[in-house]
């Protein structure tokens, strides 16, 4: 080796070895290293206790969460809020309010009615799913969403969006029912809520829980409207319906020969609740009803089934009222994120549904009440509008 080749040599090895330790450095401080590693959310799915079931004192109490708008976190800022709120206000402002709830309820399932994420604000839905949905993840609590008219406008298809819901921890969330083809939309599922453990019904399900995907937006006759509740998945849950009728438990373990009560969740209102605006109701009715301009016969299928005590919804941001139409109540969750549209000096809400089971001779047996309220967002987390939506 002549003399001359040392230095070239040895800056070779000195470009070589800073290649290296500049390789192992970004691979440690890198997205890359967390999903090589495992140092992140890399993770089998964690998944709740099931299946849902009432509590020892004969109650499951549910958590309606709608139109949270989630968009970019911090940098995100809020709408229609009062100036002296709006310089410090964004997305953490709905989180926080989302755990405040968990915390003063002590809910038993978390129920997200759509918009969950604000596609336009939103540049990797991923990211804005596990920021908007880490409240009742950290705690441990189960979940389930559907969709909304905003949450595919970002990243993901209808599709891909409900597929990862699924996936993310606690959720008990479904894409549509396994083994079921032709149903339309993603996210028609249902749940079952058992008795009480160790009671004879325990293995039971005494209140059961309907998910519906109410569309997004169509072109009718060439004009855009909201989307529905399609004829095929009506037939699916009417035919589910039946199904669970004839798997009752025995009459003498039931306070009623009636069916199992259910509870229905679903986004964007039928257009029949535009007519509660003439009648009674509990809350307040302040926009006009965003519905299809397609009617699918929704509400009478819900009746002919019988099953269906009440249906929550979202949508419509400023109405937070509860109205019954052919006996079944129809109940707004109110907006509950700063990122959607609100109204300046109107905190921000969430409702809360309890079910509650009927005890004879020391055994909890069906359901007898179902019952309402709502919380708001300001400093005592006010409890109002409380109300009884069924009774035996």
């Amino acid at each position: 080796m002549i003399e001359s080749d040392f230095p070239a040599t040895w800056k070779q090895s000195f470009l070589y070895l800073s290649f290296i330790f500049t390789s192992l450095y970004l691979l440690h401080s890198s997205p890359l290293q967390k999903l090589l590693l495992g140092q992140d959310k890399v993770h089998i799915k964690r998944s709740p206790d099931l299946p849902l079931r009432f509590r020892s004192d004969g109650s499951f109490k549910i958590l309606q969460v709608a139109d949270m708008h989630y968009g970019n976190g911090a940098v995100t800022r809020c709408r229609d809020v009062l100036p002296s709120e709006f310089g410090f206000c964004s997305d953490l402002n709905t989180t926080h309010f989302v755990k405040r709830l968990i915390e003063a309820e002590r809910p038993d399932f978390v129920a997200f009615t759509g918009d969950n994420i604000f596609g336009d604000s939103t540049p990797d839905a991923a990211e804005s799913l596990f920021e908007a949905f880490a409240p009742p993840m950290e705690s441990k609590l189960p979940w389930a969403a559907i969709l909304g008219n905003h949450d595919q406008e970002s990243t993901m298809t209808r599709e891909e969006l409900m597929g990862f819901i699924s996936l993310m921890d606690y959720s008990i969330s479904q894409v549509n029912p396994p083994g079921e083809k032709g149903i339309h939309g993603f996210g028609n599922y249902d749940l079952g809520v058992h008795g009480v453990l160790g009671s004879r019904l325990a293995n039971r399900s005494l209140l059961n829980l309907f998910f519906l995907d109410s569309g997004d937006r169509e072109v009718v006759d060439g004009r855009r409207t909201y989307g529905w509740i399609k004829e095929s998945q009506l037939q699916w849950l009417q035919s589910l319906s039946q199904k669970l009728k004839d798997q009752r438990v025995d009459i003498d373990q039931m306070p009623t020969s009636n069916s199992i009560p259910a509870l229905a969740f679903f986004h964007i209102p039928v257009p029949e609740i535009r007519e509660l605006y003439y009648r009674n109701f509990v809350g307040q009715f302040q926009e006009a009803v965003a519905c299809s301009s397609v009617n699918s016969g929704a509400l009478g299928a819900f009746v002919s089934m019988g099953d269906i005590k009440a249906a929550f919804i979202g949508h419509d941001h400023v109405n937070d009222f509860c109205g019954n139409l052919n006996g079944i109540w129809f109940c707004y969750g109110g907006g509950s994120g700063y990122h959607g549209y609100g109204k300046v000096g109107w905190p921000r809400r969430a409702r809360v549904i309890q079910a509650e089971l009927e005890q004879k001779d020391g055994e909890w047996i069906g359901v007898n009440r179902i019952r309402t309220w709502k919380r708001l967002d300001d400093k005592k987390l006010s409890l109002i509008d409380k109300q009884v939506l069924w009774e035996l």
